[in-house]
């Protein structure tokens, strides 16, 4: 079946993307919209009854790590790495004059 767009449709995307389109542009997106909708309709005459849908192409697994409680956050040392320190945190120039 072959999709026909309209000049109204293209204007209308053509405002939602906003996109100023010459006429040349206006009738490229219009063939090339038509052929879109024209493939996604063979695709759907392809019979998927059986086939389980996927939201990734290779299997997802989980990378991270356990969270492991410790009582040590490492916050003696890396205030050690600081320039400057001042009541358990990081004493900054200050910026705003």
């Amino acid at each position: 079946m072959m999709h026909i767009i309209s000049d109204e449709t293209i204007d209308y995307v053509g405002i939602l993307a906003k996109l100023e389109l010459s006429k040349e542009e206006k009738a490229r997106a219009k063939k090339d919209m038509g052929e879109m909708l024209d493939y996604i309709d063979r695709l759907n005459e392809l019979d998927t009854t059986n086939i389980e849908p996927m939201t990734h192409i290779f299997p997802v697994e989980n990378v991270f790590r356990e969270d492991i409680s410790s009582e040590k956050d490492g916050s003696r040392e890396t205030l050690a790495n600081a320039p400057e320190s001042k009541d358990g945190g990081f004493l900054v120039p200050k910026t705003i004059v």
